[in-house]
């Protein structure tokens, strides 16, 4: 205990240390050029390419058991895709964007300025621990940020590999991993950002906005929450159990985004079920030992997803596992199986905490206008899924619903597009960051107007007379 509170406080150290050096960095330096940006940007790329094996092993050694393919597609991908859509778009937003001048005010002009904030925090979560840092990390720099990271504490060599690696390409003036426990992050979430950044659970969310305000730092919050699928009794119920499965399965669940209930008409419910117990085994025909079927991430977490289980089964909901090979988990203890839920009510656990696992209950209603009051009933969530071919219903239901992002006739894929922001509403978080919105969050936007040389807004100051009477009569009556 000595030993981990002596670490505790080397850590918090040298939070403060790196930020002081970083700010003092971008005092030197507050505007990088394009160049300088560009050539951040490829250090990252690069970096993510080449050491895709050693981030994937160091990834599933914290978890137990983490999918290579699910590291690589889900984090690794994502993020060169990402940076490549950076690259090819930084030059145009960094180019000031002219503005109309009113003509009261002509020939003077306006324009935006986007300037670096400065230094900016990125707290990171332990789900998709190299993504949801390089991703943030990529627009923060491409704005002309300095960046400090504090990686999470329950994935601890996927933290020190990046804090190798960043090292390695970027050096500490310009971006610096700190590493620790929940006293660290305390102390990191206190320190004077000019924007500071936040992946995880909501309570934790809400602490950090309160440390955050001491120093009135701005903060991106991305949250969670139950994002819900809605299935309208005329979609196909295979084509909806495979893109719900792959979205629920990935990473065994533990995704923000993931599907984490189903509302569908009782009338197909039965078919649904019967759709999602031929998906899973098709795409698991084991799990024990398959590589692509990922444990949870600690013992805390898979008892807390036991206890949901347990609690909704104790107040009578049905329980239908999918184990195909009818394993019991000695090689990974860590792994759950695949577990749906029927008959469930609003006093179960599952249906008022955040699964972030493999368990998927299913709601049924009479209508698709049941369903959307059973979502608007609830707190905003950070997804919402809806299958439909009818583009008019699905854009009434998009209308009527508020959630962070949402996917028609899919699940997840809102994420992956770089032309969108990705954010939250309410409880499920606040701002954005992807693409040009993670670039404005990270950037001041500078308000300027160039006053013309020869210019008419002398004569509207003091001393007033009859000429400024007759102008004020004539704009105001």
């Amino acid at each position: 205990m000595a030993q981990t509170q002596q670490t505790e406080t080397q850590s918090i150290s040298e939070a403060r240390a790196a930020f002081d050096r970083l700010k003092a960095a971008y005092r030197r330096d507050p505007n990088p050029s394009y160049s300088s940006r560009r050539a951040a940007l490829a250090r990252l790329k690069a970096l993510t390419k080449s050491n895709a094996d050693a981030i994937a092993e160091a990834v599933s050694a914290d978890f137990g058991h983490r999918s290579p393919h699910d590291t690589k597609i889900a984090e690794l991908f994502s993020i060169v895709q990402l940076i490549g859509y950076v690259e090819k778009n930084l030059k145009r937003w960094m180019k000031p964007e002219r503005r109309p001048t009113p003509a009261t005010f002509l020939p003077a002009s306006a324009e935006i300025i986007r300037q670096p904030l400065g230094v900016v925090g990125i707290v990171a979560p332990w789900n998709y621990p190299f993504n949801l840092t390089a991703g943030p990390l990529a627009t923060a720099l491409a704005a002309g940020n300095r960046v400090l990271i504090k990686p999470s504490e329950l994935t601890p060599r996927t933290s020190a590999l990046m804090a190798d690696l960043f090292h390695e390409a970027f050096g500490p003036d310009l971006v610096a991993v700190v590493q620790g426990g929940p006293e660290v992050a305390v102390e990191f979430t206190s320190l004077p950002f000019d924007h500071l950044l936040f992946t995880g659970a909501t309570n934790i969310g809400r602490h950090v906005m309160r440390a955050a305000a001491e120093n009135l730092t701005p903060v991106t919050l991305e949250l969670g929450g139950k994002s819900p699928v809605i299935v309208h009794p005329d979609y196909p119920v295979d084509k909806a159990a495979s893109r719900i499965v792959f979205g629920k399965m990935i990473n065994a669940g533990q995704t923000c985004i993931a599907p984490d209930y189903i509302l569908v008409h009782r009338s197909r419910r039965d078919a649904l079920v019967d759709a999602i117990q031929r998906e899973i085994p098709a795409r698991y025909p084991s799990l024990d030992n398959n590589p692509d079927y990922t444990a949870i991430v600690n013992e805390r977490h898979r008892q807390r997803i036991v206890g949901l289980l347990e609690d909704a089964v104790a107040k009578g909901a049905k329980k239908i596992e999918i184990n195909p090979a009818d394993e019991r988990f000695g090689e990974h203890p860590g792994k759950l199986p695949p577990t749906l839920l029927l008959d469930v009510s609003d006093e179960m656990k599952v249906m008022q905490e955040e699964i972030f696992g493999p368990l998927l209950p299913i709601v049924t209603v009479d209508s698709v206008e049941e369903a959307i009051e059973y979502v608007n009933d609830r707190p905003r969530p950070l997804a919402l899924y809806y299958f439909d071919h009818d583009r008019r219903r699905a854009d009434e239901t998009l209308e009527r619903t508020v959630s962070g992002g949402a996917v028609v006739n899919d699940c997840l894929l809102h994420f992956a597009v770089d032309t969108l922001p990705f954010g939250g509403v309410g409880p499920s978080g606040m701002g954005a960051y992807h693409g040009k919105e993670g670039f404005d969050t990270f950037s001041h936007k500078k308000a300027v107007v160039r006053q013309a040389r020869l210019n008419a807004t002398g004569l509207l100051s003091p001393p007033y007379g009859e000429r400024v009477n007759k102008m004020l009569k004539m704009f105001l009556g």
